[in-house]
C-alpha cells in the first residue's frame, strides 16, 4: 500500500535543495513548515525564512512553497501549483503581511514552462 509519505520522497529531495540554497544565500530557515491560521483554516507552507538587512532588527521574511513537477502532466502540475500559490498568497497577506511568498520549482521547469508567453 502506497502512503502519502512514500509518494513525497522526490519532493523531499527538492525541499532539502531549496533549504540549502536559501541558507547559502544568507537566509535563516525559521519554519519547516510554516504553519498559521487564516479565516479559520490551517495553512502549511513548506518553508519560512528570514534574513537580516544590514543593522535592522527586523529583516526580510519569506515563505517558500516547493513544487517538484513530477506528475504525469507538467501543465496539470502548473495549474495545481498556481492555484495553491494564489490561495497561500491571499492567506499569507491576511495572516502575515510582512512575509513574501515564493514558489520554488526545478530549474528545467522554470526554464521551459515558466518562460512561455502564456
Amino acid at each position: 500500500m502506497e502512503t502519502s509519505n512514500t509518494r513525497m520522497a522526490a519532493k523531499d529531495k527538492y525541499h532539502n535543495i531549496v533549504c540549502e540554497a536559501l541558507v547559502k544565500d544568507g537566509w535563516t530557515i525559521t519554519d519547516d513548515p510554516l504553519k498559521f491560521k487564516a479565516d479559520g483554516h490551517n495553512i502549511k507552507i513548506e518553508l519560512g525564512a528570514e534574513r537580516l538587512i544590514g543593522a535592522e532588527k527586523d529583516g526580510e521574511k519569506i515563505a517558500v512553497e516547493v513544487k517538484s513537477f513530477i506528475g504525469p502532466s507538467e501543465l496539470q502540475d502548473l495549474y495545481i501549483a498556481l492555484g495553491q500559490f494564489g490561495y497561500y498568497d491571499f492567506a499569507l497577506e491576511k495572516a502575515q503581511p510582512d512575509r513574501t511568498l515564493f514558489l520554488a520549482v526545478p530549474s528545467n521547469v522554470y526554464n521551459t514552462l515558466f518562460q512561455e508567453s502564456l
